[in-house]
């Protein structure tokens, strides 16, 4: 009895804001400091959820490391098989056979949310979806993300794939604290493929001043996942949202979190490390029949629905942007670096032939590895148009 008198003022202790109002606490959800790891708020922090396109986040953390390992370099070759083509959407559409730079393989999955990159990501790091899936299992194991199982790196519905906010805020914390370089990727305001131009599916970017990271996700079983971050007065702050309804709504739930947290100066003691576990851990949500059953195929998207449209009530995070958008080019072609290894593995190469790498990660990115043009749709690389699915 003891015990659990104590674990609850424990909990307790970490919850320092009001008490939020509508949908915003009804699903699972996690507030901290990025410096410190100190939460701010947190409710069901360990209910097992679907994590959707959030499973990106693994994927480039896997990655990343990777390249720190020598396997890959930014320019190194990402091909595109026939089983990466054919992920349903949100996909770029690239055919198979199709070649790009890992540098703009990660941009378009993060940004776009590229289900067919993401997979194709994967492939060729790890050799297979089986193999890429076990090493990202190993990472998130390795981290302590106690209550998290992946099966895909695109993060594709499979009732054998799921996470939880807390652990979704441990491997934040660790993709912005090993890999600092790679953090402005996480806020670009579009991408330029070609002449067609992809915002980013965060609506925040651009939009809730200091936003800066960091990723959505949605498949109907999960609702409608976010990991939104924002910087002010040298105070990173983090919001992780499970399950809300729209686009707009888990937006506009991020940024009433982010909003109150800069507004608490002093965050609780308890850490996201240390946060002990409680409440169910075991069952997952399904909340396809609630989101999708009776909705459109137009609301069953990552995008959110135009402004103008009837059904969508006003919101700053569906306001056009008040500035002409920097969209960062990406495309295919210009993979001159070596093909990863896991790929040479399969062609019967030993790890001796794989070039050594001549940029370190733990130096800045080399000059022309942000190529960016503000208000322009002219991509390096755009050979082959994206496909306008979402």
């Amino acid at each position: 009895m003891r015990h659990r008198h104590f674990l609850r003022l424990l909990l307790a202790g970490a919850v320092a804001l009001p008490v939020l109002t509508g949908s915003a606490l009804a699903n699972p959800s996690i507030l901290f400091d990025l410096k410190s790891g100190k939460i701010l708020e947190h409710r069901d922090a360990f209910k097992r959820w679907y994590p959707a396109s959030l499973t990106k986040l693994m994927t480039a953390y896997v990655t990343f490391r990777a390249i720190a390992a020598g396997e890959v370099q930014l320019d190194s070759p990402i091909k595109v098989t026939k089983h990466s083509a054919g992920a349903p959407p949100s996909k770029m559409g690239f055919k198979p056979g199709s070649v790009m730079r890992l540098d703009n393989a990660l941009k378009m999955m993060l940004v776009k949310s590229a289900n067919d990159v993401a997979m194709a990501i994967g492939e060729n790091i790890g050799g297979s979806q089986t193999a890429f899936a076990e090493r990202m299992n190993t990472e998130a194991h390795r981290l302590g993300m106690t209550g998290t199982h992946f099966v895909n790196p695109n993060g594709l519905f499979s009732p054998d794939q799921y996470t939880t906010a807390r652990d979704l805020a441990v491997l934040v914390i660790a993709i912005r604290s090993e890999f600092p370089q790679y953090a402005p990727w996480f806020s670009i305001e579009g991408l330029a493929v070609g002449k067609k131009a992809i915002p980013n599916y965060n609506l925040l970017i651009g939009r809730y001043p200091g936003a800066d990271g960091m990723k959505t996700g949605f498949v109907c079983p999960s609702g409608f996942n976010m990991i939104g971050s924002a910087t002010r007065n040298g105070r990173t702050l983090v919001a992780v949202v499970l399950g809300e309804k729209s686009a707009v709504t888990r937006a506009e739930t991020v940024a009433r979190l982010l909003d109150q947290g800069f507004a608490t100066p002093t965050p609780g003691w308890l850490t996201v490390a240390a946060l002990p576990s409680y409440g169910d851990t075991t069952s997952v949500n399904d909340l396809n029949d609630e989101i999708c059953k009776k909705k459109p195929p137009a609301e069953q998207s990552e995008a959110a629905l135009p402004a103008g449209d009837k059904k969508v009530p006003k919101s700053p995070y569906q306001a056009k942007l008040d500035h002409v958008p920097t969209l960062v080019a990406v495309g295919l072609g210009g993979a001159t670096g070596p093909t990863p290894k896991a790929m040479l593995d399969q062609s019967g190469q030993e790890y001796a032939d794989v070039p050594l790498p001549s940029w370190r990660p733990d130096r800045p990115a080399p000059v022309g590895a942000e190529p960016a043009v503000t208000g322009s749709t002219t991509a390096a690389h755009g050979e082959q148009l994206a496909k306008s699915a979402n």
